[in-house]
């Protein structure tokens, strides 16, 4: 029987880390954010910088938005959250109040994460009154820095407020598996399910990507096919239970030669620990590919791709030690995850 949902992702924006790539010759690589397409509706992972334009590119109208998902509360990945918020309520000011889009994401850490053993002098945190907000926290506090802007909007426009337009909820881990931010950020685990509706189930596990936590990975099951996108972490073993026998696996990746180019003759405790990070928080394009490997994924995707300006050529070794269909995606590019029946 035919398709019907034609499940598929669009690979929006494909490069990761919290800055902005330059590197014409090698193509344009935008900050990270996906949408899984499921008949007519469709679901954002991470909303990193260019997100917002990219979605329109697509040719997705914002109005067929269900939801968003946050893997982790780094800036790279919810970088157009609060564009989102800002000018979305304009597409889904007919959801206000009846049936607001949902942001799902990780919720408060609870502590700060610890001081590198490189650190002479303790660093200061920012904003000691709240220093680890969660995903409801730090989207309404993104809102209300933009008050003038929206009040001017809600008043003499008549515009929602965009807190009834979108509801953003933490994610809450599931109780008695021994979670802890700093000392076991991921305990062995099964998925755990944090939205459903007639087009899709999610599920989420915790993943490695010290020192952020929670960290989510996500799984979309629909009726044709899965898909399951890891979000930032090292090899993971959770990653791979999620991803059991998935159609599709987008896996992040991340180039150590390249971190070495940068980091590997620096003496400074500052170049030192942010080797150190690159290191316990991101996977190889190998360990990617053993990952999809051991979850036994119908196909393997790279994205979240560290640095965004490197050539295909340092991705590509993936397909080396991945027995099955490898893509490597720019932005914009289009995979089905659907299953012939």
């Amino acid at each position: 029987m035919a398709l019907t949902l034609e499940p598929h992702v669009v690979t929006l924006g494909t490069a990761g880390g919290p800055r902005w790539w330059s590197a014409p010759d090698s193509g344009e690589r935008t900050g990270i954010a996906t949408a899984v397409v499921v008949g007519n509706a469709f679901y954002l992972v991470d909303l990193g910088q260019g997100a917002g334009r990219r979605i329109a590119q697509a040719g997705l109208d914002l109005k067929d938005l269900r939801a968003l998902f946050i893997t982790h509360l780094h800036s790279d990945h919810v970088y157009d959250l609060a564009g989102l918020g800002i000018f979305g309520l304009y597409a889904l000011q007919d959801r206000a109040g009846t049936d607001p889009v949902r942001i799902l994401g990780p919720g408060n850490r609870g502590e700060l994460p610890p001081v590198s053993p490189r650190a002479v002098v303790r660093p200061e945190p920012l904003a000691p009154q709240s220093p680890t907000p969660g995903t409801r926290e730090m989207f309404e506090t993104l809102m209300a820095a933009h008050a003038t802007d929206l009040n001017d909007r809600i008043l003499d426009s008549l515009k929602p407020s965009p807190l009834d337009v979108f509801r953003a909820e933490d994610i809450e881990i599931p109780a008695g598996i021994g979670y802890h931010p700093n000392t076991n950020a991921t305990p062995e685990m099964d998925p755990f399910e944090v939205y459903r509706d007639e087009l899709v189930t999610v599920t989420a596990i915790l993943v490695e990507h010290p020192p952020v936590a929670p960290a989510f990975a996500f799984r979309f099951d629909t009726a044709e096919g899965s898909v399951t996108i890891s979000g930032d972490t090292c090899f993971t073993p959770n990653l791979i239970t999620l991803a059991q026998g998935t159609d599709l696996l987008l896996h992040e990746a991340i180039d150590f030669e390249w971190v070495e180019s940068l980091y590997g003759d620096k003496t400074d405790d500052a170049s030192r620990a942010a080797r150190d990070h690159h290191y316990k928080s991101h996977t190889s394009v190998r360990e990617a590919a053993k990952a999809a490997e051991a979850a036994g994924a119908g196909t393997l995707a790279l994205h979240h791709l560290v640095p965004g300006h490197a050539p295909d050529i340092v991705w590509t070794e993936a397909a080396e030690h991945f027995s099955g269909p490898f893509v490597l995606p720019s932005d914009l590019d289009v995979i089905p995850f659907g299953r012939q029946r």
